[in-house]
């Protein structure tokens, strides 16, 4: 009997432990497996970018440029990965091009007093800028230059990178990120490198179908293309809303971005500008 009633107490000891391991840890486990097949929604991860972005933001419609740009600058930096990081690189996009395209006042930016026997695109070439930059930061609407007229010219010194995949195309100012510029449409060479290593060529301008240059009238309301080194790469004008109607058809190849954009950035690279076309 006393083997029998030894038997009944260990089962009743073990039943008794395997009844509080399953309740412990194999029936959680269990209830868990079952979750995650149904689908059970993960827990949120907190934004922790945002309230730095909007303030940012508010910073950047207050007028306060430069501490804009100091505070995007650190949230990417802080959150590469983050929520709002293509956001910020949009923002901080805008800012630096308000900086920069405008007589806003900023460190990168130096004075010049125009001399006689000056032109536009001799002191462009004497200070590393270019012509069309020194207009729009200066807010001319010609070449035209008065001896004593002080001009603010910044030197910047820009490199384009394109990515083919993420329809992205990205300028730096001295290696570091300036702006970011959406591809629209992509008809390049059969059979094109994974990447290809180039600058640019031209700036080219077009009026009522015909090829004009830097200096016409026309040229601050003309259709613009930049034509790369590399054979059948064209950064070509696609219509967008302030730009209904184009004054050239697109070409058989190249790169379509909207012409706002490509007006933007025929205003701040030239041929000694690298880009670098990727995959």
């Amino acid at each position: 009997m006393k083997w029998l009633l030894a038997l009944l107490l260990a089962a009743v000891i073990f039943g008794g432990a395997a009844l509080f391991s399953y309740k412990i840890f194999l029936r959680p486990e269990m209830v868990m497996r079952e979750e995650l097949k149904a689908g059970a929604t993960p827990r949120s991860m907190p934004d922790l970018s945002l309230p730095e972005f909007q303030a940012a933001a508010k910073l950047k419609a207050e007028g306060k440029l430069l501490e804009a740009r100091a505070a995007l600058t650190a949230l990417i930096r802080k959150y590469p990965s983050g929520q709002h990081v293509g956001d910020a690189q949009d923002l901080l996009g805008e800012v630096n091009t308000s900086i920069l395209l405008s007589d806003y006042p900023s460190p990168e930016k130096e004075e010049y007093i125009v001399r006689s026997g000056d032109v536009l695109a001799r002191i462009a070439a004497k200070l590393k800028s270019t012509p069309e930059l020194i207009m729009r930061t200066n807010n001319l609407s010609g070449t035209m230059l008065r001896i004593g007229d002080k001009l603010l010219v910044s030197h910047p010194v820009f490199s384009v990178l394109i990515q083919r995949e993420a329809k992205l195309l990205y300028l730096l100012d001295h290696d570091v990120f300036f702006k970011r510029y959406h591809l629209l449409r992509q008809n390049l060479p059969a059979k094109a490198p994974a990447k290809i290593t180039t600058r640019v060529a031209a700036i080219l301008a077009f009026k009522d179908g015909k090829r004009i240059g830097i200096g016409s009238p026309d040229f601050l309301n003309s259709t613009r293309w930049i034509r790369l080194a590399a054979s059948g790469y064209v950064l070509y004008s696609e219509p967008d809303d302030s730009h209904r109607v184009l004054d050239v058809p697109p070409p058989a190849e190249g790169i379509g971005l909207s012409a706002t954009d490509v007006e933007e950035l025929s205003s701040l690279v030239n041929t000694k500008t690298a880009v670098t076309v990727v995959n």
